[in-house]
């Protein structure tokens, strides 16, 4: 009975990343990862050690990332949102991969099919709400749309139904447990994945600066704490991450409160990042020109008696966004690492090296959005906490749908109440 018991649990999964004797892959040792640098580079830093050749690939493609992302932006916002939900796929691709062979999830039938359909029941749900929310004239105006906007909660459950139903009927067994293990996966990794994604997408529309500001933050806490651990590391910072030093963490931190202060500074002055991004009906295309908002307008500011006689100033001209940007950037250099932490625990439990080797010297795409996600939370949260108001032309898109006899009861309230005000006299009232 004994031996019939541990052999079900095996087919279940439950020894899975349980031993640490044996890999999780099969129970062989784990496979020595290849080298994925390109030969190129290769041949060009082979009198290197390997500790210079993996700074200087490190370095060159890391050159290559920032030069791609400042394309994409120059590109515009609707390139940005293809190039999000393409990153989206993509880490949602390599944590499903991850959980498919570390549970040995050859044979479950339907679940590669079941998650990636999961996948999109969740992003036509959010996306419908995006499209409801910022396209809604055009939504209005078409009826398949309208229809569409009108019942899109009800047509979004009735989908992730259908593939709830489907998992039911795919229960096979003796891989009951090994199939809810693979529920679960795919569900954490659409909250985690999905639901960060789309919030990126919010800010953007709240304008590119919350959206570039807080990205290239990370970036730069990221490449600084590495170059500030690799010449004067010393001191382990976490075991998580045995490379990760005190050095590299505190100087991160500074270089990045820096780097947000200009990077701000050079962004507020130009409309096409403060502007939120808004959809013009007229041309049926994206537009960014507003008339800037205070927080990217110039402000004098006193400078405290105690710094006073170390700068010699006493007041000091810069855009409220600025100060704003010291919050970012100071979560994206002390909480931000937290996510990759987070990401170096989770490869750590699975004894695999990286998510995947899209990106030599860097891993998988993963690799590279792990601290991405947790900011774009915060920058969410902060932005519906301290800077969203009550969006007027959105409040009367929406009044301008509803029946006649409605916008006449809200505009009979809303007089009566600018007449109580004093804000309406009687002449006007009349």
């Amino acid at each position: 009975n004994l031996q019939e018991s541990e052999s079900e649990n095996k087919l279940d999964g439950e020894t899975a990343s349980d031993s640490e004797s044996k890999s999780e892959f099969g129970g062989s040792p784990p496979v020595p990862t290849s080298d994925d640098t390109p030969e190129v580079l290769n041949r060009a830093l082979s009198n290197l050690s390997s500790r210079w050749k993996n700074w200087w690939v490190r370095g060159i493609l890391t050159l290559a990332m920032i030069t791609f992302f400042f394309i994409i932006i120059y590109l515009g916002p609707m390139v940005l949102m293809t190039i999000v939900m393409c990153v989206q796929i993509k880490c949602f691709h390599e944590i499903i991969t991850i959980g498919y062979n570390v549970y040995h999830s050859y044979d479950l039938p339907w679940f590669r099919t079941l998650s990636w359909y999961f996948l999109l029941c969740v992003n036509y749900f959010f996306y419908g709400e995006t499209v409801t929310d910022y396209f809604f004239t055009l939504v209005q105006r078409e009826e398949p749309l309208r229809i569409l906007s009108k019942y899109h909660r009800f047509i979004s459950f009735a989908l992730y139904l259908t593939g709830f139903c489907m998992f039911v009927l795919s229960l096979v067994k003796k891989h009951y447990r090994l199939q809810f293990y693979m529920f679960g996966w795919t569900h954490v990794t659409l909250l985690i994945v999905v639901t960060q994604s789309h919030l990126i997408i919010h800010n953007l529309f709240e304008g590119m600066i919350w959206f570039i500001v807080p990205i290239s933050c990370v970036i730069c806490n990221d490449i600084m704490a590495y170059m500030f651990g690799f010449f004067f590391g010393r001191t382990p910072l976490i075991k998580l991450s045995p490379k990760k030093t005190w050095e590299g963490f505190i100087g991160g931190f500074f270089a990045t409160v820096l780097f947000g202060l200009l990077l701000s500074y050079v962004m507020s002055g130009y409309r096409c990042f403060t502007c939120p991004v808004e959809f013009n009906n007229d041309t049926n295309s994206f537009t960014v020109d507003c008339e800037p908002s205070e927080l990217f307008q110039l402000q004098e500011y006193n400078i405290p008696l105690v710094l006073q006689s170390v700068v010699g100033w006493k007041t000091v001209r810069m855009y409220p966004f600025q100060i704003h940007s010291i919050a970012l950037s100071t979560f994206a250099s002390l909480i931000g690492p937290f996510g990759g932490f987070f990401a170096s625990g989770f490869k750590r439990a699975f004894k695999i090296k990286d998510f995947a080797n899209t990106i030599p010297g860097h891993g998988g795409i993963m690799d590279r959005f792990d601290c991405q996600y947790l900011m774009a939370t915060f920058v969410n949260v902060y932005i519906a906490s301290f800077i969203r108001g009550p969006n007027p032309s959105k409040l009367i898109q929406q009044f301008l749908t509803l029946r006649p006899d409605q916008q006449l009861h809200i505009f009979n309230t809303l007089k009566a109440h600018l007449v109580d005000k004093g804000m309406l006299g009687d002449a006007e009232d009349a």
